[in-house]
């Protein structure tokens, strides 16, 4: 006789199991005995018409109470199963006298006789037991064995089931032991009766495997309970729902996210539907091992499946959303958020305020303010620092300070990183002195600092040039650690400026030995400090581990690498009186190259070091720019001619013909050269007395096939005529009208100088005419 769960009143007991109609309770209770409500004693015979009154007003006020309690649970409140009853099987209904239980006196005796041996020694179960022998069905054994508490009642009781006549192996009863020696943590006794079961020939279904592993997984032990799930697997048996549930969230419990996402991917194998509670923690450990695109995946798979997130996955996912910078989707999930009516978290809001910190998002974060004001979120300290930083960073220091204030009145001011935010407030504003007394404020408050707090109370100090003062926070940094790479970088930086170098290499030494993996900042300011110290050795290895750990620079900081280098390579090789082939040597396999390579590998990186040999060759600094162009050389790289031509340009500004040569020479017999290559040439000579062997060269050039320059063609017109080489000049002169070759009003005025100049001037100057004229 199947039933619903009863209620445990004696009047819901016997309301939920009558149905009939009038006219049937008429006919089956008519002429019978009545039953008392208050004692069940038999009352006067009821005549033949007249109905059972007291059952059918119990039958009404076991409505109105099930309407009473169903009321606000929504459509999904559990709603009695009603049972027609014959006659026969209502009187005895009642004459088991159940009192609200759902099974017989007889039933409800026997456990309680169970539940006494507790209190007895081992052993005693087949004494107390024996008045029930032969009296419970077999499945009224198991529901005494299912209502047990103590693992030993149960082991005892059910060895005295198996020695009733009506006991017969099954699956239920087993369920019901290893569900008992789950809760009461009995892993060993739940595995010997899952062993005891296989030997008596049952076979464990979906539900007794469940519940072995739920016992598992309520005391931790998740590499059997792992074991246990592939096993049964293997027998072709998949747990239930819930049995998932449970592995899931003890996983996640014992932060095994990766065992979670492992069984999630199990259960989607196995085709096993979840539901909200599955999602909900899937969703967490994919939001815990930053699994941003997984995690979306599963709530796309939720919604489909039309349940709503709760509160803290929403929460996880914009969190996740922000430290990933997809400030989209951060925004578009708390809009669904609030759409669905969810009332966000003060960790939600932190997340976001922090997203639109980052993203200088400011009149977003302070509208986000006023809906927390609206949706009376209260705010906390937190959310308060953010503010702060946020006031800081927009120029409203007033209200920064204001703020920080209404906090410390508030009795909210407890945590160290709203005192350092509203420091970095005050050093954003220039204010070292408010800044120092408010992280001075911090420690008179017993508030423990951190490698935060000491960081900002260097940065106080080095702006300052406190070099005291900020070696004593160095070293209660290192107290707690290795300080970061901002902290070195901030001490490194004050040395240079303040000419320490002996420190700043003492520092850089200590690095090296601490082995601090150096970011792009402070590898500049290390390399600066090597090349202006002569550690050439610590800046090839400084930078050899930096290639070997995969840190990229950007291009300009590679530049100043290159050029920090070539300027301290120069100057030492001038100091040392070395030649140009020993410079070559020691810097054959440096740092430099190394650099240069890696600039080089990058789009436009060739055309950044051409550049930077322009610079030095307009800044007089004509070796460097000349061992720059030799690297690239050697290096297998063409120099851009514009580069080449500048330098050469240089050295005859500086009457240095020699090295010209040299230069032009080299380059010509590592690349083929161009026109400005040539015409600087010709400058160069022409600038140091030689206009005939320039008047040769660009003669060379012409012959070539090279565009000749106008200011290059000027410039040896000019000079030719004033060392009296008229004749080349008049070919020049002759050879650019027959070519056409472009000029300008100042080329031609060059022109006409000349030829009045020549001998005899009158013939020249009308040929000259002639040209210009046609």
């Amino acid at each position: 006789m199947a039933m619903a769960s009863a209620p445990h009143t004696p009047l819901a007991a016997a309301a939920i199991s009558v149905t009939c109609s009038s006219r049937e309770e008429d006919e089956e209770y008519g002429g019978a005995t009545s039953w008392s409500l208050s004692s069940g004693a038999p009352s006067v015979p009821s005549s033949r018409g007249r109905r059972p009154q007291p059952y059918r007003r119990l039958l009404h006020d076991e409505a109105r109470r099930l309407r009473l309690q169903r009321r606000g649970q929504g459509a999904g409140a559990e709603t009695p199963r009603w049972v027609r009853r014959t006659e026969g099987q209502m009187a005895r209904y009642i004459e088991d006298d159940r009192a609200g239980h759902v099974h017989g006196r007889h039933v409800v005796a026997a456990v309680r006789a169970v539940r006494a041996t507790a209190s007895r020694p081992p052993g005693s179960m087949r004494e107390a037991m024996a008045s029930f022998v032969s009296k419970l069905t077999f499945r009224e054994m198991c529901v005494v064995l299912r209502e047990q508490r103590g693992w030993r009642q149960g082991q005892e009781f059910f060895s005295w089931m198996k020695l009733q006549l009506c006991y017969e192996p099954s699956v239920v009863a087993y369920t019901i032991l290893l569900r008992l020696y789950g809760k009461t943590g009995k892993i060993e006794l739940a595995e010997e009766t899952f062993l005891e079961m296989l030997e008596a020939g049952v076979e464990p279904d979906a539900v007794a495997c469940g519940t072995l592993l739920c016992a598992y997984a309520r005391r931790g032990r998740h590499g059997d309970m792992m074991l246990f799930y592939a096993a049964t697997c293997r027998r072709g048996v998949s747990p239930p729902l819930p049995a998932f549930n449970f592995m899931l969230s003890s996983l996640q419990k014992h932060r095994l996210h990766g065992k979670v996402i492992h069984l999630w991917n199990e259960m989607m194998e196995s085709y096993v539907v979840p539901n909200q509670f599955t999602y909900t923690v899937v969703i967490g450990s994919f939001v815990k091992e930053g699994l941003l695109e997984e995690a979306t995946d599963v709530l796309r798979k939720m919604r489909r499946s039309r349940f709503v997130p709760e509160e803290a996955t929403y929460s996880g996912l914009i969190s996740l959303s922000a430290r990933h910078g997809r400030r989209e989707q951060a925004v578009r999930l708390y809009g669904e958020m609030r759409a669905h009516g969810i009332v966000p978290s003060n960790y939600t809001c932190a997340s976001l305020l922090a997203l639109y910190d980052k993203n200088e998002d400011y009149s977003k974060a302070l509208a986000l303010f006023s809906e927390m004001e609206g949706s009376k979120i209260v705010l906390d300290e937190v959310i308060y620092g953010i503010l702060i930083r946020i006031y800081g960073k927009i120029g409203l220091y007033e209200d920064a300070q204001r703020t920080f204030e209404e906090i410390d009145r508030a009795g909210l001011l407890s945590d160290e990183q709203t005192y350092v935010a509203m420091a970095q407030v005050h050093m954003n504003a220039g204010n070292y002195d408010r800044a120092l007394q408010v992280l001075d404020s911090m420690r008179s408050r017993s508030v423990k600092p951190s490698l935060f707090s000491y960081g900002a109370l260097l940065r106080c100090h080095v702006a300052k040039e406190d070099i005291a003062a900020a070696e004593d926070t160095f070293r209660l940094l290192s107290k707690y650690g290795l300080p970061d790479v901002f902290c070195c970088n901030d001490l490194l930086r004050l040395y240079v400026k303040l000419g320490q170098l002996e420190k700043a290499s003492a520092l850089i030494l200590n690095m090296r030995k601490e082995d601090v993996q150096l970011d792009e900042g402070l590898c500049t300011t290390v390399m600066e400090v090597c090349c202006k110290s002569g550690m050439i050795t610590v800046a090839d290895k400084i930078l050899n581990d930096m290639h070997g750990n995969g840190v990229n620079m950007k291009n300009s900081t590679m530049v100043s690498l290159i050029e920090m280098y070539a300027r301290n390579s120069i100057s030492v090789i001038q100091e040392e009186h070395s030649s140009s082939k020993a410079l070559y040597c020691r810097t054959e396999s440096s740092a430099l190259s190394m650099t240069l390579k890696s600039l080089l590998d990058t789009p436009g990186g060739s055309s950044m070091a051409c550049r930077l040999i322009r610079k030095f060759a307009r800044e007089g600094s004509t070796d460097e720019a000349k061992f720059l162009h030799e690297q690239l050389t050697e290096l297998g790289v063409k120099p851009e001619d514009s580069a080449t031509a500048t330098l050469i340009v240089q050295y005859g500004q500086e009457q240095k013909l020699q090295q010209a040569q040299l230069l032009f020479k080299s380059a010509s017999a590592s690349f083929p050269v161009g026109g400005p290559v040539y015409n600087a040439m010709v400058d160069a000579l022409c600038k140091c007395g030689k206009p005939e062997e320039a008047y040769h060269l660009f003669t060379e050039m012409v012959d070539h096939g090279h565009t000749r320059d106008a200011v290059t063609i000027s410039i040896l017109v000019t000079h030719l005529t004033k060392h009296g080489k008229f004749q080349e000049a008049e070919d020049i002169i002759h050879g650019c009208f027959h070519d056409e070759v472009e000029l300008d009003t100042v080329v031609y005025n060059t022109f006409m100088k000349s030829m009045l100049e020549s001998v005899p001037k009158q013939a020249n100057y009308t040929q000259l005419s002639a040209y210009m004229i046609a």
